[in-house]
């Protein structure tokens, strides 16, 4: 940053590649996502195409929620908005709050900074200590509601495993698009930096905890692709719910493998 302390150099950096593209790539790709996710959350409409229930959506809790999507019951019934509404904020949060994506959006949005030796435009830095940076703290408690809902989109993925009668015993491309992004989303939060200070976090000797010792070694392997694991998932679940909205709106039809 361009503060007192900094060395007195007039260029913003030395650098000669052209390292504008990582956080101009990030900041188009994720707006797109934000754009698109917010007309599918506040629509409402076409997130369900029997026997496929869009991510988005995933648990339908509200009396709104088309018929034979609310495999979990109505307990809002009360709710008058879109039911994503009360679903996404959880995702949403856990990914927001994500250290891989704060590096990312902070670079690409904020400049904070742009690039790795390359000046940001602020004057001061306080890090994350003051509101509403400080509210990242919470992290680790979205990590609890992301795997509930990794879960529930895990057993989606086992009803999807039936024709739209409802007929055990089927798979269709829908139900293979679900299975993928379930999988994609159970890596990126099992690869969660969160994840791995909770299974072997605040141990002081390992050799006293072999299995969470295991699982911490486990969850540090797919940490080191934690990355790749979040842009992977981010786009497996807009694919999969803009492929159940052309199923609902009748613009393509399911192809139905057995």
């Amino acid at each position: 940053m361009r503060g007192p302390t900094r060395a007195e150099i007039e260029e913003r950096t030395l650098r000669t590649d052209r390292w504008w593209l990582s956080p101009l790539t990030t900041f188009v790709v994720f707006s797109a996502f934000v754009v698109y996710a917010t007309w599918r959350a506040f629509t409402g409409d076409d997130y369900y195409a029997s026997p496929y229930l869009s991510p988005f959506y995933s648990p339908c809790l509200t009396d709104s929620c088309v018929e034979g999507s609310s495999d979990f019951g109505t307990p809002f019934s009360w709710w008058s908005l879109s039911p994503a509404l009360l679903i996404l904020i959880f995702p949403l949060g856990f990914r927001m709050t994500c250290y891989y994506y704060r590096k990312a959006y902070y670079r690409a949005f904020w400049l904070s900074p742009p690039a790795c030796a390359v000046a940001e435009p602020h004057g001061s830095y306080s890090g994350e200590t003051r509101f509403p940076l400080i509210l990242q703290n919470i992290h680790r408690w979205f990590w609890y509601a992301a795997v509930a809902v990794a879960v529930i989109l895990t057993i989606d993925v086992v009803l999807a495993f039936r024709n739209a009668e409802h007929e055990w015993g089927h798979m269709g491309l829908g139900t293979l698009l679900m299975l993928v992004n379930v999988v994609l989303i159970w890596l990126y939060t099992l690869s969660c930096h969160s994840c791995r200070h909770i299974v072997g976090g605040r141990l002081r000797h390992f050799s006293k905890h072999p299995v969470r010792y295991r699982l911490w070694t486990w969850v540090s392997r797919l940490n080191a692709d934690h990355a790749k694991y979040a842009w992977y998932s981010l786009f497996s679940v807009a694919l999969v719910d803009l492929y159940i909205y052309l199923l609902a709106t009748g613009t393509i039809e399911d192809v139905r493998f057995f």
